[in-house]
């Protein structure tokens, strides 16, 4: 087993339990949901399902990648595949490229397939690797989608991180022609651009996760493994979630779209979804629950947020799902600045209705 790998699993969870979200916001705050006051629908009405890479689940979120690779960590990993299994959430695991180098660690990514034979699984390993190795992860775990992480700006503070990137566009185009599930192209917390979202669907990308700024920090996260003063500027960098989603939904790609970065609860959800998203990805505030009060305190939350859900889509106005697209919704602050800026349209937001 490669010890130091181990060790900076081990420290990228420690400090994700930790820290808190930001520094910057996620500009959910921004967005803002019309009250309906005559209700249309009684509350057994509303229905929260939806499918997903044909898969069924009970509430649009996926448990978004969080760990895997070390010994002890197939506990946090079987505790998320039972949550995911008994509420009906997807699930991505953390980083398989330790379990790609070594076998031995193998058990804490296979485990939640074996806990969630029936489920939406999601691998995960970085757009660097070939894309042999982007088949095993997938084989790995049987999974269903495979996410390829940009985690440039992390690389770049890591001590022992990568620095040389020339050639990603090509390897990512090598591994879609070769996987055999669809690929998911995530940030990990510093958001996707309108031109890179662009680039990217053009390669065959067939789901993008923004994964923007104001939720976990890894440049947070790795500046407090690796102190550097010339670099705490990268605490601020990146692209706000919810200007994100708004960036990339402008597009019209023929992707889906998954909203992650801020996402603690059920009123970020149906934001992220009356904003284009078709779930939303949802990791820090779960981890945090998990090892801070257990896995009971997990099931609760997560039973509280489907309720939570359910009753703002009734006072929004939503019966399904695919209602939430067309809620009508009003955006301030520095979200509305950020997108008159960068050429994004919201004029349209306002005003639609069901």
């Amino acid at each position: 087993m490669d010890q130091k790998r181990a060790e900076r699993k081990y420290a990228h969870l420690d400090y994700a339990v930790a820290m808190e979200g930001g520094p910057r916001s996620s500009g959910w705050d921004d967005i803002q949901l019309v009250h309906q006051a005559l209700l249309e629908y009684d509350k057994s009405e509303i229905d929260t399902h939806l499918e997903l890479f044909e898969k069924k689940l009970t509430m649009p979120v996926v448990i978004n990648a969080i760990t895997g690779g070390a010994p002890g960590l197939e506990k946090i990993n079987g505790a998320l595949a039972r949550m995911a299994a008994k509420f009906g959430l997807g699930l991505a695991v953390g980083s398989q490229t330790a379990g790609i180098r070594d076998k031995k660690v193998r058990p804490t990514y296979e485990i939640v397939r074996r806990i969630n034979p029936e489920g939406l699984i999601m691998a995960n390993v970085s757009a660097q690797v070939s894309p042999d190795d982007a088949c095993e992860a997938v084989e790995m775990i049987q999974a269903d989608v495979l996410q390829l992480h940009l985690n440039g700006v992390q690389e770049l503070i890591m001590a022992e991180g990568d620095r040389k990137f020339r050639g990603a566009a090509e390897n990512i185009l090598n591994i879609v022609e070769k996987v055999s599930v669809p690929v998911m192209v995530k940030e990990v917390g510093f958001g996707i651009s309108q031109e890179a979202a662009l680039r990217l669907s053009r390669l065959g990308i067939k789901a993008l996760d923004i994964s923007g700024a104001g939720g976990t920090n890894f440049a947070d996260i790795e500046l407090a493994r690796n102190p550097k003063k010339n670099l705490e500027f990268l605490r601020y960098w990146g692209i706000p979630a919810a200007s994100s989603l708004l960036e990339v939904k402008k597009l019209g790609l023929p992707v889906t779209l998954m909203a992650s970065g801020g996402i603690t609860g059920s009123l970020e959800i149906i934001k992220a979804l009356a904003l284009g998203a078709d779930v939303a990805g949802i990791a820090g505030s779960f981890l945090k629950t998990l090892v801070k009060e257990g896995e009971e305190a997990l099931d609760c939350k997560i039973q509280n947020m489907q309720e939570e859900l359910k009753i703002l889509m009734l006072i929004s106005g939503a019966q399904t799902i695919r209602d939430i697209k067309k809620l009508p919704l009003v955006i301030l602050g520095q979200t509305r600045k950020w997108c008159e800026q960068r050429g994004v349209s919201i004029s349209g937001y306002s005003c639609r209705h069901i």
